[in-house]
Parts: C-alpha cells; sequence; structure tokens
C-alpha cells in the first residue's frame, strides 16, 4: 500500500516545489513508483518536469471538482517510474467553488484514496498558504515533510503551521504523522545557516531530516530546461542531496 506525503508551509520560495519534483525524481530513480500531484496553482511542479501547463485539459481542479477522475488526470513524465496530476491557474478558483459543498475538506480524499494500490508514493505539492487546498491535501496524506530554508526568519510561521496541522490531526485525519522537517537552501560558508541547522536540530531533533539540501546554481537552472535535477545534472550537488533524502525516507518507511 503506497504511502502519501504532503510537502507543505505556508511561507513561499522555501524550496517546496523543487523538493516536490526533485523528491518524486529521486524515488523513481530509486526503483519506486511515484506519483507527484500539484496543488498549486502557480504549476510550477507541472513546468518543471516539462509539462505545457497552458495544454492541461484534465488536472487538479477537475479531480477536486469530481468531474474527472484521477486516472484520467494521471500523465506520464520523461523521468523514470513518475507520473504527475498536474495543475493550471484555473486552481485558483477552486478556493472559492468548494466554499459551500459539504465535506469540502475531504475532496482531494475521496477524489485519490483508491490510488494507494498503484504507487509507492504519492506526493502532494502543496500551495504556499494554509488554504483550502492545503487542508484538502493534509486531510488526504498519511504524513507531511515541511521545508525550512537556512535563512533568517526560517522558523517563522513554522508554529503556525504545526498549529493547523495539529487541528488537521483533531478535526479531518487523526492518522496524519509529520514525515520530518527537511533544511534546504543550506551554505555551509555562511554563519547564519550553521546557526539555523543547530537551532531546528536543538528543538526538533528526532523530527528533522538527516539529509539537508545544499544551495546548489544547478538545482535553480533545472527547472528552466524543464527537467529534474536528476534528469538535468545526475553528477550536481543537488542531485546527490536530493538521491540521498529519497533513500532516507525509503529507509525512514521501510519500503
Amino acid at each position: 500500500m503506497g504511502k502519501i506525503i504532503a510537502i507543505a508551509n505556508q511561507k513561499g520560495g522555501v524550496g517546496k516545489t523543487t523538493t516536490s519534483v526533485n523528491l518524486a525524481a529521486s524515488l523513481g530513480v530509486l526503483e519506486k513508483k511515484v506519483l507527484l500531484i500539484d496543488a498549486d496553482p502557480q504549476a510550477n511542479a507541472t513546468s518543471g518536469l516539462g509539462i505545457d501547463v497552458d495544454s492541461i485539459q484534465i488536472g487538479t481542479y477537475q479531480l477536486l471538482e469530481h468531474t474527472n477522475t484521477a486516472e484520467e488526470a494521471i500523465i506520464s513524465t520523461s523521468s523514470p517510474n513518475l507520473d504527475l496530476i498536474p495543475a493550471h491557474i484555473d486552481l485558483v478558483a477552486i478556493e472559492i467553488e468548494l466554499v459551500d459543498k459539504d465535506k469540502r475538506e475531504y475532496m482531494m480524499q475521496k477524489a485519490i484514496g483508491h490510488l494507494r494500490d498503484q504507487y509507492d508514493y504519492i506526493l502532494i505539492d502543496c500551495a504556499p498558504s494554509l488554504g483550502l487546498l492545503t487542508l484538502n491535501a493534509l486531510t488526504a496524506s498519511d504524513s507531511v515533510i515541511i521545508p525550512i530554508q537556512c535563512e533568517y526568519f526560517a522558523l517563522e510561521g513554522l508554529g503556525k503551521l504545526l498549529n493547523t496541522i495539529k487541528s488537521v490531526q483533531k478535526i479531518h485525519n487523526t492518522a496524519l504523522d509529520i514525515e520530518g522537517l527537511l533544511l534546504t537552501m543550506y551554505d555551509s560558508r555562511l554563519r547564519l545557516s550553521n546557526q539555523v541547522v543547530e537551532e531546528v536540530q536543538k528543538h526538533f531533533s528526532e523530527m528533522v531530516f538527516k539529509t539537508i539540501i545544499q544551495r546548489n546554481v544547478r538545482l535553480s537552472e533545472a527547472p528552466s530546461y524543464g527537467e529534474s535535477i536528476i534528469n538535468y545534472d545526475a553528477g550536481s550537488k543537488g542531485a546527490t542531496n536530493y538521491l540521498s533524502l529519497g533513500q532516507e525516507l525509503i529507509t525512514k518507511n521501510n519500503s
């Protein structure tokens, strides 16, 4: 049975989509069958895998509206063992459209629950907000990965996100677990980066992934070519980091 993991942080620019795309690609290379769901109206995970966003006819919007099945929305990618449910800018309207619907927090869960049998991992790239889209992703997931950038204000907003997760655990999804906090954009030359790492590890200890994602130019370049870092430059530091994260996740879940 596959595991559903949301990748969430309401702060933008923390490496959330970078992590979603490259962790998914890494798990695929490590011979796991993976589905990535783009649940962000910016659709960066979709374009980051080389899919033309304007050509999307069926995606996460239709999935949440239940006008199409998950199977109809799934497309294959150039990365081995990696499928995608793409997003389009129309997803921005979903929060308004779902607001008066019954059980609106469970739309994603209802749409993708049966896919567990078809994939080892289902990753959901969440929007940088704590709105209905993210709530749907958390309600549908078994666990959540929280990327935290190694920069000033890194822990700002983390308390709010953890409180949201507690609320979801209490009301919508008692089984939701925190898979781990992932330190991103680490630069060993900067004292501030090292201080953030120490601070996060001190406060959250076992909750923090051992793998740290280092700041890497190739990681920044890859999306503009519509490729994961694994496809773009498998020998780069970024690829090594994400493959290490994939292996750590597999080991942690004994899968």
